[in-house]
């Protein structure tokens, strides 16, 4: 049975922050070679996103209150780029290293993701 209530998600959460800390320099990295304005545009799409879409109760400022499938979506995205960008821009070794933070990040937020995916209505806070 999931609860209603938030899961407690300190740990994960660093291990989130540090893969989205990632996506945000690699992504980049790897496609200024081939457009600026790209690069660009993929670092405002990775913070822009999250900060604007949120799901009430799991963020305390919710700009545009969206489901819990929507955030499950948008930190896989921040997670795909950044392994997928470390593949492309830097060394082996390091983009094994981010590949790792990844499937980590994914596990600790599984309670997270599962407890996004039970709210049902998006507009108030559950519980």
């Amino acid at each position: 049975m999931i609860s209603a209530s938030r899961p407690d998600d300190r740990i994960s959460a660093g291990f989130r922050f540090a893969a989205e800390l990632v996506a945000w320099v690699a992504t980049p990295w790897a496609l200024a070679p081939h457009s600026v304005p790209l690069a660009v545009l993929s670092v405002v799409v990775l913070i822009g996103l999250p900060t604007v879409f949120a799901t009430p109760g799991d963020k305390r400022n919710v700009i545009i209150a969206v489901p819990g499938a929507v955030t499950i979506l948008l930190v896989l995205l921040q997670l795909v780029a950044a392994v997928a960008a470390a593949w492309a821009a830097w060394n082996p070794y390091v983009a094994v290293l981010v590949s790792v933070l990844a499937v980590v990040a994914v596990v600790l937020e599984l309670p997270r993701w599962r407890w996004l995916a039970s709210l049902r209505g998006w507009r108030r806070a559950p519980g």
